[in-house]
């Protein structure tokens, strides 16, 4: 009969086994008998509201230095839209149109006193603001309706504008989305000049310096028919 007799082998931890088996007891104590981290201490009071006040003056100054050369500020209101589709409203965006996200205390403080205090009416629900650096309006305008009319965004309507010192209601702004451009003024303007019956034929004629202001006063005359 033949036995098998099992001696048992020594076990002699190597440099690595000690290692790994130290490293779980630091993970144990830590997970499990180490005391939590103690919260990083809350801001004071004041410190708080000094902060909330720079960010609301930081606000105001932005608004402030759009305002400076606009030609157009508009309202949209735009509850219920995504940071996505925000992002793709700018990207569509002319180069000399700014979009900003602000409240409308804030916007009332930087339009005070100022030209633009006729957008008052617009300042009701969640707006962002439209500032508009160049004379070509509709071009400025057509991204967002373009994306209202994607996204059916129907009561995502413009909230009102401001145009030369005027406001426009949501249901005026047909007229600012169809103002002729400026190459549209000068365009009908040399169409005119090149009719036989104009009246400007005959200031042709005569002194250059007559002809300037009869040229800028007919500009300005279509300017007011647009």
């Amino acid at each position: 009969m033949k036995i098998d007799l099992l001696i048992p082998i020594p076990f002699h931890p190597t440099n690595k086994t000690n290692n790994n088996l130290k490293r779980k007891k630091k993970l144990w104590n830590f997970y499990f008998l180490s005391p939590p981290p103690p919260p990083p201490p809350k801001p004071l009071p004041g410190v708080r509201m000094a902060i909330s006040r720079k960010k609301k003056e930081e606000t105001v100054d932005r608004a402030k230095q759009q305002l400076e050369g606009a030609y157009l500020v508009a309202g949209i209101k735009y509850a219920g839209l995504t940071v996505k589709q925000f992002q793709q409203l700018r990207k569509s965006l002319p180069q000399d149109t700014t979009l900003m996200v602000a409240k409308n205390k804030l916007i009332g403080k930087a339009i005070e006193g100022t030209r633009w205090e006729a957008l008052k009416p617009a300042l009701t629900g969640m707006n962002a603001w439209l500032f508009v650096h160049t004379e070509e309006i509709p071009a400025a305008l057509k991204p967002y309706r373009t994306l209202q009319k994607e996204l059916k965004l129907e009561n995502n309507d413009f909230s009102g504008a401001v145009f030369e010192g005027r406001f426009y209601s949501p249901e005026e702004f047909k007229t600012l989305e169809t103002m002729p451009t400026r190459a549209d003024l000068y365009s009908k303007l040399l169409g005119t000049l090149k009719s036989p019956s104009s009246n400007l034929v005959g200031t042709l004629q005569g002194p250059a310096r007559n002809l300037v202001f009869t040229l800028k006063a007919y500009v300005k005359k279509l300017e007011e028919e647009a």
